[in-house]
């Protein structure tokens, strides 16, 4: 729900429709779109509270940036637009299907009668919508005024993003956000047209989603006892838990997918897994002490499934297949990384896998795993992605590297031909301080990206023009170690997002990157942050404006 709320930061504007005229937001999108043609300089659209929307195909995949301008024009104007299947007169938004267009690019047009929306997709109509409320001046959503009209110069606005991945990932097994914060992120990531939520769901620290089959995953293994004190300096005493149940899930996945948002579920195989261990110990190596608790530190755990026998298997594909059935997204997100493979080199079971399977070490048991995990979910309709750990005992042809230590995992990957995606912690961990000069700045897990690190990623560093082609695209990452508050946690995500939104959306070349310019536009996408409610990082305010918490 968009919020008319001022900024301590912002200047009140007291509104007349001539002047929010003035203040159209056009130089200042973000991301940056394609190409703007401005027209006549004295023709101008009005858009008003009679507005009609026209759309007369696909009904169903248009209903999304339906519902969007009917929330934006509750939010000025206070009442939905009529709707019609056909244009009678002028002062229509006219959805047009145009089969020329990319999957998700649309033009935006305004004339002196009607705007016009043109796109092959649902998607592409979706983001045009996205583009038009930045366009909207945003007084009129920070400021309580009788509203009677927006006057918008006519133009036209041709869009198409770069890459088809454009993600975020947000951990919710350190600290578990509820369904109304989870939705705020998908409205945050909509707006900044990123159609990715990497969904972080089972850790050491606890186990977020309902399994059926295995209740105690979420009646044991959902809940720790207590959780450390800063860099685990001590224990709070205090319980903590939670999780989402299946009917949560289904409810999230309906929200993005009305955002075009796809949900790629994480489910960590086979390191971080205290969260099933301490609900079945079976699960663990033969000779370990078999009482497991879900952890209550930071950091990463040494105790790890046990790759050897097949009941560990069973359990991995029993949790995917309820996986598979809640999301329906191409991809399901195995994790792999930071996997402690000592209790392997201990393990009979393990061993005797080894020695079965002719592997040569425990990194290819590890790739075992892997390969039949993949198997499992290739023959069910799935792809598997893997942080870039799945690298080091050999990776099939067809698994997808999510590189997070520095970019040498996508490069390799794309080296071998194997699908990539940038998320490398230098420019696209959210949870790095994003200043080193304020006092006050909250505890983070280390490490220093500023907003101007994180828009200075260059995903196709070192690939020639024939390895591009493997980078999917690009994902900002939040691990919540250190994050409890919806407020923190939106501090945390903006505008950061906005600088890998802007490198998935245009990947600017580094010769091409205006950095002031960005910077320029990250400020006035601020405003509308206020106007909307959603808390941020100043930093890049010269004045050093200080946040509240």
């Amino acid at each position: 729900m968009l919020k008319k709320t001022v900024s301590l930061i912002i200047l009140f504007f007291a509104g007349l429709s001539t002047v929010l005229a003035q203040n159209c937001n056009i130089d200042n999108l973000l991301p940056r779109p394609d190409k703007i043609v401005m027209g006549n300089a004295n023709s101008s659209f009005e858009l008003n509270a009679e507005t009609n929307i026209v759309y007369d195909w696909n009904k169903k995949d248009l209903t999304p940036a339906v519902k969007e301008l009917d929330r934006i024009a509750v939010e000025i104007f206070g009442k939905k637009m009529k709707k019609n299947t056909k244009a009678h007169g002028a002062n229509n938004v006219i959805f047009k299907y145009n089969s020329s267009l990319a999957d998700e690019g649309y033009i935006l047009e305004f004339t002196p009668e009607n705007i016009l929306i043109s796109s092959k997709t649902g998607a592409g109509a979706f983001y045009a919508v996205q583009t038009l409320k930045q366009i909207i001046p945003v007084q009129a959503y920070e400021t309580p005024i009788d509203l009677k009209k927006l006057t918008f110069p006519t133009m036209k606005i041709s869009d198409n993003p770069h890459f088809a991945y454009r993600g975020f990932m947000l951990d919710c097994s350190r600290h578990f956000w509820d369904v109304k914060t989870i939705k705020k992120v998908l409205d945050i990531l909509a707006m900044h047209k990123m159609n990715r939520f990497h969904w972080h769901l089972t850790e050491d620290q606890g186990w977020r989603i309902e399994i059926k089959k295995y209740p105690l995953l979420t009646k044991i293994g959902s809940k720790r006892e207590q959780t450390t004190t800063g860099r685990n300096e001590g224990m709070d005493g205090i319980p903590y838990g939670g999780y989402y149940s299946q009917s949560d899930i289904k409810e999230i996945v309906r929200y993005a997918q009305e955002r075009f948002i796809t949900i790629i579920p994480e489910i960590e195989i086979p390191g971080h897994s205290l969260g099933a261990l301490s609900a079945y110990p079976w699960l663990g190596c033969e000779g370990t002490a078999g009482n497991y608790k879900t952890w209550p530190n930071w950091g990463v755990s040494n105790q790890i499934a046990c790759a050897g026998r097949e009941s560990t298997f069973k359990f991995w594909e029993d949790v995917l297949g309820e996986v598979i059935r809640l999301f329906p997204s191409e991809y399901i997100h195995i994790g792999g990384d930071e996997a402690p493979r000592d209790m392997w080199k201990s393990c009979p079971d393990c061993q005797k896998r080894i020695k079965e399977n002719g592997l040569n070490n425990e990194a290819e048991l590890q790739s075992y795993v892997n390969n039949r995990i993949e198997k499992f979910l290739n023959d069910r309709g799935r792809k598997l992605i893997g942080w870039d750990e799945i690298l080091e005992g050999g990776v099939s042809q067809s698994a997808t590297i999510m590189s997070w230590r520095g970019a040498d995992g996508g490069i390799a990957a794309a080296k071998k031909s194997n699908y990539a995606i940038m998320s490398p912690d230098s420019h696209c961990y959210l949870n790095f301080y994003q200043t080193t000069d304020r006092p006050d700045e909250l505890l983070c897990i280390g490490g220093y990206t500023p907003l101007r690190k994180a828009y200075s990623l260059d995903p196709y560093d070192k690939l020639s023009k024939d390895e591009q082609k493997y980078i999917m695209g690009v994902q900002a990452n939040l691990w919540t170690e250190y994050i409890s508050t919806p407020m923190q946690l939106e501090y945390m995500l903006l505008p950061r997002l906005s600088a890998i939104a802007e490198i998935g959306w245009c990947n600017p070349s580094p010769e091409e990157k205006d950095i002031e310019g960005f910077i320029g536009r990250a400020k006035e996408l601020s405003r509308y942050y206020c106007a909307f409610g959603w808390n941020f990082g100043r930093h890049f305010y010269e004045d050093g404006v200080q946040i509240g918490w």
